[in-house]
């Protein structure tokens, strides 16, 4: 992963296959369960799971609604996924598009996701996004782990 001093990097080890985390990635369904930090908002899911397909994340949270869009990268199933990420609405602060990097890395006792999302046009732009990232991996932890 490039390093960009408007980016962010975040790492978590989670008891579920690298093929398990993946599919929780990349499937409407189960994108759905965890991708929006709101657990009580609408999420509708469209994936064109490929690289040059498009996706888009529609939230209806508070202040919405909110809809996440961008084009696949690379699509290396189970291993890497990069893409773009912006955001739709006209009335959102921040529709620059930016880069996520997802690698899921075996590891004893599970899978390391390490997560970069990377070309904020501000530093406040990073810390709202970090905080969300936070809360909806604790969501995709919950959705995969095995117990």
């Amino acid at each position: 992963m490039t390093t960009n001093p408007l980016a962010l990097h975040l790492s978590r080890t989670v008891a579920a296959s690298p093929a398990r985390i993946f599919d929780a990635w990349t499937v409407a369904d189960q994108l759905k369960r965890w991708t929006c930090p709101d657990p009580n908002a609408a999420v509708e899911v469209d994936i064109d799971l490929r690289a040059g397909g498009h996706y888009s994340i529609r939230m209806d949270a508070e202040g919405g609604p909110f809809t996440a869009l961008g084009t696949y990268r690379v699509v290396d199933s189970p291993r890497r996924l990069v893409y773009t990420w912006r955001w739709k609405e006209e009335t959102h602060p921040m529709r620059e598009e930016t880069l996520v990097t997802v690698e899921l890395v075996p590891v004893e006792g599970g899978t390391e996701i390490r997560l970069a999302h990377e070309s904020f046009p501000t530093p406040s732009d990073v810390d709202g996004h970090e905080e969300g990232w936070k809360i909806c991996l604790d969501r995709l932890a919950d959705l995969v782990t095995v117990r």
